[in-house]
């Protein structure tokens, strides 16, 4: 018996390939950057305290030496607002070391994210939970902190050595973090094994309905 492939089968066995070794270039990314934030006191009517101030940069070589392409940060910053709109666009305080929120350590919640120029601003209230309190002392008391985009994707490298972060991406959360001297152990590419082993259950799935199909099962 011969079996004949034909185009659209060949283009499936490329997407196969492709699955395949997602998650061997595929990391963690922790960005982090001074949070240069304005407070609306406690004091205010609804009495929550909210910072205001840039989360991310595009176009820019940033601290790790990787660059955003705007375009990318766009089209992220615009599927993240289907969580802000839903009060679901939650962040944890400190480096979390997974592509997943962990409502135990959630300290803040993004409400509202604009672009001014290639920066991306946002607003952030502080929650009243546990690591909210901790994350609303330190503001308190006026403690520099840090912000840290979190998400997952691949890079390549410029001409100039530079990263330059893949059309994968996929943004995740910002995160409250501590100042760079404490946190220089995350501004590289770090691989979740958490996300390994869900993105491979997914990337089997989907290998899986592929060769059904190309079988018709």
């Amino acid at each position: 018996m011969q079996l004949t492939i034909g185009k659209s089968t060949m283009i499936k066995c490329l997407e196969m390939d492709k699955m395949a070794n997602y998650t061997e270039v595929t990391k963690l990314l922790a960005e982090f950057q001074l949070f240069e934030y304005e407070t609306s006191p406690a004091e205010a009517d609804d009495g929550i305290v909210r910072m205001k101030g840039i989360i991310q940069t595009a176009n820019k070589v940033n601290a790790n030496g990787r660059v955003y392409p705007r375009a990318i940060l766009e089209r992220e910053d615009t599927k993240f607002n289907e969580l802000v709109r839903e009060r679901r666009a939650l962040g944890e305080l400190d480096h979390p070391d997974s592509p997943i929120v962990q409502l135990e350590n959630v300290s803040h919640v993004v409400t509202e994210t604009q672009w001014d120029g290639d920066d991306l601003t946002g607003i952030i209230e502080v929650l009243d939970t546990p690591k909210g309190q901790i994350l609303g002392k330190l503001v308190e008391r006026g403690i520099k902190l840090g912000i840290s985009s979190r998400g997952l994707g691949s890079t390549t490298k410029t001409n100039e050595g530079h990263d330059l972060v893949e059309d994968d991406f996929s943004l995740v959360t910002y995160d409250m973090v501590s100042n760079p001297s404490t946190s220089n152990a995350f501004m590289h590419l770090r691989e979740s094994s958490q996300f390994k082993q869900l993105t491979e259950q997914t990337n089997l799935m989907k290998i899986d309905d592929i060769v059904s199909e190309i079988l018709g099962l």
